[in-house]
């Protein structure tokens, strides 16, 4: 495949990721600061949201299984996965982590434990289409080419 045509590709499939709301504009602004000096900020970047988030789901998966769920752990590592995910720009796992800190405030278990599902399915999803828009940028830049810039 030619350089322009996996550039094209990857300009689709970048806007995509906006127009469906998986990323909002500090994805943007991450990839602003990444330049010559250091050229795999957003990679190092990603590799640690993922690293912290894998964690967060599962302690907050382990702290729901518990027979006395303590509410005031599971908001901890709520409130941490909303800050990781919005600093990234991952808008969709954003919103579902306040629905679950809606139903924290309510002080219900049950649906915080249904929330975690939602939470662990947009973060899965995004997990996925970020480690897609890796490979292709990878691909480009073995390929000689250069990475579009993203409007």
């Amino acid at each position: 495949m030619e350089v322009t045509e996996m550039q094209r590709r990857f300009a689709d499939f970048s806007s995509s990721l906006f127009s469906e709301g998986y990323l909002d504009a500090q994805f943007k602004q991450l990839q602003q600061l990444q330049d010559e000096s250091n050229p795999n900020f957003v990679v190092e970047i990603l590799s640690l949201f993922f690293d912290d988030s894998d964690r967060l789901v599962n302690d907050l998966t382990l702290a729901l299984e518990q027979e006395n769920v303590d509410l005031k752990k599971v908001d901890a590592h709520v409130h941490q996965f909303k800050g990781s995910s919005s600093s990234i720009g991952a808008h969709r796992v954003k919103r579902a982590c306040i629905d679950f800190r809606h139903f924290y405030e309510l002080h219900n278990a049950e649906a915080c434990r249904v929330c975690l599902h939602q939470v662990k399915q947009e973060y899965l999803l995004v997990k996925s289409k970020l480690q897609t828009l890796l490979r292709m940028q990878q691909q480009i830049l073995a390929a000689g080419g250069s990475i579009p810039i993203m409007g």
